[in-house]
């Protein structure tokens, strides 16, 4: 597994699910992911659309070159081209 896959799965082990009451739709996050949630009618697709979530997000925060938290001692670094 690269080491981009080991990291989004660490985060995507870190994700809280929970059903909301209003509309028993399943809503899910990433504790430490600031904007990585999703919401759908199920869970599997609850799940799918957290994981596309999460990778926009990593790529968006390495093309501003923002820092990515470091999950279960698993850390994606920016590097430049030489």
């Amino acid at each position: 597994m690269g080491y981009y896959l080991k990291y989004a799965h660490a985060a995507m082990k870190k994700a809280r699910y929970e059903i909301l009451p209003d509309d028993g739709t399943f809503y899910a996050e990433i504790p430490g992911f600031g904007g990585v949630y999703a919401n759908s009618g199920t869970l599997e697709s609850c799940r799918d659309e957290l994981e596309e979530v999460l990778e926009e997000w990593i790529l968006l925060r390495i093309r501003l070159n923002l820092p990515l938290p470091v999950v279960d001692g698993i850390g994606l670094a920016i590097m430049e081209a030489v």
